[in-house]
């Protein structure tokens, strides 16, 4: 395959991930809102682990695979200031992925939710990561 379209690949994983990242507590806004065991409830809930499994994870999984085979068609990237701060920034959004998954399972579980503010900062972080890692790709400022 051509870098071209592992790239393309690439983009269309990171893509798909980051739709998940960013709906996926939104989501857990509006299930914290909800009546413990409510219609609407399970209804969130289902919606969240369809989310995470048939999409965001296996999005993330190809974002990473796609990504490590760029690297390893392309080595001197690993030597470029503004891929190593994009690689921590990725490292990060996959940190955020784990803990967003752990929020699901306790929604699942039907423990306590956090406050809807706590799930709308959650909502802001991948989006700030987002920003430093398409500004480090793309403008390689560094």
């Amino acid at each position: 395959m051509s870098y071209e379209i592992i790239t393309a690949l690439h983009v269309l994983a990171v893509i798909s991930w980051m739709v998940g990242l960013l709906y996926l507590p939104r989501l857990f806004v509006y299930h914290s809102q909800t009546q413990l065991g409510s219609v609407q409830a399970e209804t969130f809930k289902v919606m969240e682990r369809r989310l995470l499994t048939a999409i965001m994870t296996p999005a993330m999984i190809a974002s990473f695979v796609f990504g490590i085979w760029l690297i390893s068609l392309n080595h001197g990237l690993l030597f470029e200031t503004w891929f190593q701060i994009k690689f921590i920034a990725v490292i990060f959004m996959g940190g955020i992925h784990g803990k967003l998954s752990k929020m699901r399972r306790l929604l699942e579980n039907d423990e306590k939710p956090l406050s809807t503010k706590v799930y709308r900062i959650w909502n802001e972080i991948p989006t700030v990561l987002l920003i430093l890692i398409v500004v480090m790709a793309v403008v390689k400022p560094l």
